[in-house]
């Protein structure tokens, strides 16, 4: 189980990657394991400034369509497209070529409250 260090993760099994104010989005590689083979990702909240928890997209496997929770407040500004055409590279790199959203943060303090690699790690009892 790949759980890089370096990222914050949400109990939701997004993660999340900061450079200056700009957050890259994904889902983890325990996340994209239990789903399964993706076949569609859906991200219609570009230009939206959403909360932390709230849905911004969808990913749907071969058996389940499952929402995805925004880590932290702010506004989406790009959507990954390159899924749109292989999608199944969040099963295959999930934490680099399968990253599913940029975002603007709104307030950088919110990452505190999300877990480090090896608080995730416990959750997911690796």
């Amino acid at each position: 189980m790949n759980i890089p260090s370096e990222l914050k993760y949400t109990k939701d099994h997004e993660w999340i990657s900061l450079d200056g104010d700009i957050a890259t989005v994904g889902i983890t590689d325990f996340a994209q394991r239990e789903l399964g083979d993706i076949v569609y990702v859906e991200v219609e909240t570009i230009g939206e400034t959403l909360n932390a928890d709230e849905v911004f997209g969808t990913v749907e496997a071969v058996k389940t369509v499952s929402d995805l929770f925004l880590p932290v407040s702010g506004e989406i500004i790009e959507f990954n497209e390159s899924l749109e055409d292989t999608p199944e590279e969040v099963n295959l790199n999930p934490y680099s070529n399968g990253w599913m959203i940029k975002m603007k943060v709104s307030n950088i303090d919110d990452l505190s409250s999300l877990l480090n690699a090896e608080q995730y790690q416990e959750l997911i009892g690796e």
